[in-house]
């Protein structure tokens, strides 16, 4: 009979920042009862996966053993945490577990899929613990940027694991709960601590969220013309701040994209908002003069379809910016996200709009503990080994390197690597396959199912449609016609590219045998080896080519 152990298995987040989803297990060797903490989502570029909606974790795994699953636990509502719960329930049909505000953005997400929110449990911060299957849990406020972020206590017949969740250590939020340094030195012999290690990089000591108000307050009271303020819509404290600073100089607050929307309404429902000034409506901002306006809006990381965008290209909800006019960017830009980002900034410029970003530090600050947080965090709960998770492999490395300096036990899992922590010392205890999953319009699809393949060599090489038809007698009516996408319509010989291409596949048809020409498969090889050859030799391009070749008999 095996024995029991203790996993642990990212399938999601460790090995990049996004799409969290971890997976703790406890019982006997590959029938182990398991917990799954976070489903998030990342998001898509136009560069590696141009079309798609939404990027998801490859759930398969969890999906093979959701029998054995006792609880999904969403420790706060980030997109890149909570993001996929309507997408993945109908597959794991987990019960799923959250606090109040965390619970109330979940819920729409799953009303918005018809997922089943009977599933959906409300729970009490500790002390407070529940127990399903093997597992004791609590959820423990820390702090972050958005409102009832959570670490969790996880005991286990085999000892108690702390996972932080994303956080900072913030005496301060503004909104939300303040760390609490004797909470989190509170919990004893832990035996890892599974810990967010996104600024692991940035050497100072993280800053409070009330460090802001001042700037920001002195920066809106300057300004003339109307202010225009974007920051992440799930950083409630930030939009009260900006609010607050709004009102102060004595304008009115007009909230633009639906996410922020949101965001403002949940905090209000679940009662973590409760003097957040009244807001105008975008009908009402255009009729009072605009150097009395603020408009609190969405697409701080350059979000194609967010209200940020839709200003820099003109007009949006009636709302046009004028020269005068004042664009703040109180967020940090995600890595990846900056060409957008810039081609706002410089469309806000061609118009006479004033852009103050965050290069500064005045006007934003993270959300994520950096390196000296990271090693107070160490300290206060002081365990037997450090997991890094929420981060690049550079990240999850160098935090690794943090601990063993300090004489700690550490150890990198990437997405898929169980670790084994039943004993003394944690080891690897297998690997399984992960990846990702795509939400392309209303249909998911698998990243090795060659559709974002397909498409990106499309939109890098173009596309020659070859058509060929053949009578009942085996023989070629007329020549091949081609059509072309995306490629250039005259190559280097001067004559129309499509003219050239059925003259050269004209050719190969008659030179080619009976079998050849009575074989689709091989046929249809030649007839492509041949286009992309000659579109090589024409315009200097390796095309993607599709063949129908149509039998009459």
């Amino acid at each position: 009979m095996s024995s029991e152990r203790l996993i642990y298995l990212p399938l999601g987040g460790a090995g990049e920042v996004g799409m969290n989803c971890y997976v703790y297990g406890y019982g006997p060797e590959h029938k182990e009862r398991l917990i799954v903490v976070d489903l998030g989502v990342t998001f898509p570029d136009m560069d590696s996966t141009p079309g798609v909606d939404l990027i998801l974790p490859d759930v398969s795994w969890l999906v093979e053993r959701r029998d054995r699953i006792d609880g999904v636990f969403i420790t706060h509502a980030h997109e890149d945490h909570v993001g996929a719960v309507g997408h993945l329930w109908e597959r794991l049909k987990a019960p799923i577990y959250a606090r109040a505000f965390t619970a109330n953005i979940a819920r729409r997400k799953m009303e918005e899929h018809g997922a089943d929110t009977d599933a959906l449990h409300t729970v009490s911060p500790w002390p407070e613990t529940f127990e399903t299957g093997p597992f004791k849990v609590g959820f423990v406020p820390i702090s972050h940027s958005i409102p009832e972020s959570s670490g969790l206590v996880i005991d286990t017949p085999a000892g108690r694991i702390v996972h932080t969740g994303d956080f900072k250590i913030d005496t301060n939020p503004v909104v939300g709960e303040a760390f609490d340094r004797e909470l989190w030195s509170s919990f004893g012999t832990v035996k890892a601590l599974v810990c967010d290690s996104t600024n692991v990089f940035s050497r100072h000591a993280g800053r409070s969220e009330s460090t802001l108000k001042p700037a920001i307050t002195e920066l809106i009271a300057e300004q003339e013309g109307m202010v225009v303020a974007t920051t992440f819509a799930s950083n409630i404290a930030r939009l009260q701040t900006l609010a607050d600073a709004g009102i102060a100089a004595g304008r009115s607050v007009c909230l633009l994209g639906r996410a922020m929307g949101k965001m403002v309404q949940a905090g209000t429902e679940t009662g973590i908002l409760t003097d957040f000034p009244s807001t105008i409506s975008a009908e009402e901002a255009t009729q009072i003069p605009r150097q009395n306006v603020m408009l609190l809006v969405t697409g701080s990381q350059g979000e194609r379809r967010a209200a940020s965008a839709q200003l820099a290209n003109g007009k949006y909800r009636g709302i046009t910016m004028k020269a005068g006019d004042t664009f703040l960017f109180s967020s940090k830009t995600i890595p990846g996200n900056e060409r957008g980002v810039i081609k706002i900034m410089n469309q806000f410029s061609e118009l006479g709009v004033d852009v103050i970003d965050d290069y500064s530090g005045a006007y934003h600050v993270s959300g994520h503990a950096n390196r000296p947080d990271l090693e107070e965090m160490h300290q206060l709960v002081n365990p037997q080994v450090v997991i890094p998770m929420h981060g690049e492999h550079r990240h999850l490395r160098e935090h690794t390197k943090l601990c063993t300096a300090k004489g700690m036990s550490a150890v990198v899992a990437v997405n898929g690597t169980m670790i084994d922590l039943t004993g003394n010392a944690p080891k690897v205890g297998g690997y399984v396959e992960t990846g990702r999953t795509y939400l392309d319009g209303s249909v998911r699809v698998g990243m090795l199912d060659g559709i974002v393949r397909d498409r990106v060599k499309m939109a890098l090489n173009g596309h020659v449609i070859v058509t060929v038809i053949i009578d009942e007698d085996g023989e070629p009516l007329g020549e091949p016609w081609c059509e072309v996408k995306g490629i250039a319509e005259v190559g280097t010989s001067n004559a129309p590219l499509v003219d050239v291409l059925e003259q050269e596949l004209g050719q190969l048809i008659m030179r080619a045998g009976d079998r050849t020409v009575a074989d689709d498969d091989k046929l249809e090889e030649q007839l492509k080896r041949q286009a992309r050859r000659t579109c090589q030799q024409e315009i200097g391009k390796k095309v993607e080519v599709t063949c129908v070749i149509s039998r009459l008999s």
